[in-house]
Parts: structure tokens; C-alpha cells; sequence
């Protein structure tokens, strides 16, 4: 029971990882926590659209997970687009001491979903990366381009950075976002 207590007052600190998008209606930025949240929930909804059936437990674990590395390396705005080994090695030292204050089975668990979420090479990882790559777009959109304006992101590194992970995953939501983004381009919500 410790252990697990111990993790959990550990994993607290992911509510003070701010992100670059504001949550709709607030003037503060999200944190990686409720980041985590919602993309799970946005996951569980979107089951129906999956190209293949998926284990949506297993989708919505991944997701819970994914970023708790980021308590200790901070969070990366996802249209970056250098850096990502380095930022992915300190993230697997991070999940790994996490991790490592569960008992080892339980450990060894949460690290085998952090690591198949990484490699997007099952369907649920795949679809995990879908949702988690599609909710920022969603606040940009509706938020009228807030992160993408103060962050210089043009369109063409947004659907650079996010078209082909969500392809991957759910076309039929990228079907949906490649227009949406296409009206926010004529709109002009995009910062370059």
C-alpha cells in the first residue's frame, strides 16, 4: 500500500506541468494532468470511429501514462520539431524511477504501456496517439488559434506534425481535423 501511495503523491506533481494551450474559457493554461484526462475521455468517444476494433482500456491506460515523464522533463509544445530524442531519453529515465516507486509487477506494467504508446506500433497505441496529437487542435480551433498565434505555428507544421499520427490512428478523425484546419487557415489563426 505505501508504494502505491508514494507513486501516487508523486504523480500529483503533473498538475503543475503547464502546457502552451488554454483550457476553453480560461485565461491560464492547461497542465499535462488534465491534458491526460481529457485525452482519455476524447478517446472513449472516439472508439466508435476506429478503423479496427480496439482495446479501449488499454488505449485510455496509455493515455493516463504517457506523460508522466514530463513531471520531471517539463512539456514539449507537439509542433516542435527538433529535439525529440533527447527529450524521449529523459522522459524514459523519469517514467522509469516513477514507475519504479510501484511494486515491481505493477511497474513493469505501466513501463510496457509507456513504451508500446511510444513505438505507435499496436492499433491501441496508435489510436492513443491519434487522441493525444488531436486535442490541442481541438482548444486551437476552438480557442480561435490561441497557441498557434502566440507560438509563430503555421498550418503546414501543424498538419505536418500531427496529420500523419492521426491518420495512423483514426482517419476518420483526421478526415475532420484536415478540414477544420483548412477553414482556420483561411480564417488566419495560424501565427505564421
Amino acid at each position: 500500500m505505501e508504494s502505491v501511495v508514494r507513486f501516487i503523491l508523486e504523480i500529483d506533481r503533473l498538475k503543475g506541468v503547464t502546457r502552451k494551450t488554454r483550457p476553453l474559457g480560461l485565461d491560464r493554461q492547461e497542465n499535462s494532468a488534465e491534458h491526460s484526462w481529457q485525452i482519455a475521455l476524447l478517446a472513449a468517444s472516439l472508439a466508435p470511429y476506429a478503423d479496427s476494433p480496439v482495446d479501449i482500456d488499454r488505449v485510455i491506460r496509455m493515455l493516463l501514462l504517457h506523460d508522466i515523464g514530463e513531471i520531471e522533463t517539463g512539456d514539449t509544445i507537439v509542433y516542435a520539431e527538433e529535439g525529440w530524442e533527447e527529450r524521449k531519453a529523459a522522459e524514459l529515465a523519469a517514467v522509469t524511477r516513477i514507475f519504479g516507486l510501484l511494486p515491481e509487477a505493477q511497474a513493469a506494467e505501466f513501463l510496457g504501456l509507456w513504451h508500446e504508446f511510444e513505438a505507435a506500433q499496436t492499433p491501441e497505441a496508435r489510436f492513443a496517439h491519434a487522441a493525444d496529437r488531436a486535442m490541442p487542435v481541438l482548444l486551437n480551433l476552438a480557442n480561435k488559434g490561441q497557441s498557434w498565434r502566440e507560438n509563430g505555428i503555421s498550418h503546414a507544421r501543424v498538419v505536418r506534425r500531427i496529420g500523419p499520427p492521426i491518420q495512423a490512428g483514426c482517419p476518420r478523425l483526421w478526415a475532420y481535423l484536415e478540414a477544420q484546419l483548412e477553414t482556420a487557415r483561411q480564417q488566419g489563426l495560424f501565427g505564421a
